[in-house]
């Protein structure tokens, strides 16, 4: 079982949201998964342009880490995705990843997976697990749990989240090992897909690399 960190802190080792990060991955660990930590601001991920040359050819116009990151992506049964609350949304490096992955989107590439989100604010850290999670369901994913902290209530605070995160990265090692059903998730994953495909068939004559995915699917 593989499970995937990436966080988008800028503050390296000393960061408060890596250590939320890397508590999920610790309880992973301690249940027998194989983890890996990402630091997304030690990438290079190039600005989505909107250029849609994925939806028909499969593969960016850019050619930096975004790949390499997407294979590791798709290689995890599950994951964690960390950022600190950069005026009420992720930082930037973690909206670029975002953005890029459209394609992924519209394919649901993470069906299957489970994921987890983790943040830190000043002020709030929900608006960004909850901005993570309802992204987790727009690729497919199911979502374990949020973990999350407000850094201003002192030291204490992150400390209580890296409890929680040790004991979320066991939960979700759990459901990868049970394939949990999450069936409101479900219904949810189900509407966008169904949204997706319609956009898909509507534009296949653009979208050509899409539209042949989901017909070697056999679509629903």
């Amino acid at each position: 079982m593989r499970i995937l960190g990436i966080c988008a802190s800028p503050n390296g080792k000393k960061s408060q949201t890596r250590r939320l990060v890397q508590g999920v991955l610790d309880g992973a660990a301690s249940c027998g998964a194989q983890v890996e930590f990402v630091d997304l601001c030690r990438l290079k991920i190039e600005f989505c342009i909107g250029c849609r040359k994925c939806f028909d050819t499969g593969s960016c116009f850019f050619k930096d880490d975004y790949q390499g990151l997407l294979d590791k992506m798709l290689a995890a049964d599950g994951m964690v995705w960390g950022s600190p609350n950069y005026s009420f949304c992720v930082r930037a490096q973690m909206k670029a990843l975002i953005d890029r992955m459209a394609d992924v989107i519209h394919l649901q590439s993470f069906d299957g997976k489970y994921c987890c989100a983790a943040a830190t604010g000043g002020r709030d850290d929900t608006v960004i697990t909850r901005y993570l999670s309802m992204n987790f369901l727009d690729f497919g994913a199911y979502v374990t749990g949020t973990v999350g902290a407000v850094v201003t209530q002192g030291p204490q605070a992150v400390e209580a989240a890296e409890q929680t995160a040790t004991t979320l990265g066991q939960a979700l090692f759990a459901d990868i090992r049970d394939k949990r059903a999450y069936f409101d998730q479900r219904k949810d994953i189900d509407k966008n897909r169904h949204e997706f495909q319609a956009k898909i068939r509507a534009a296949k004559d653009v979208w050509r690399n899409q539209y042949a995915y989901w017909e070697a699917r056999g679509w629903p």
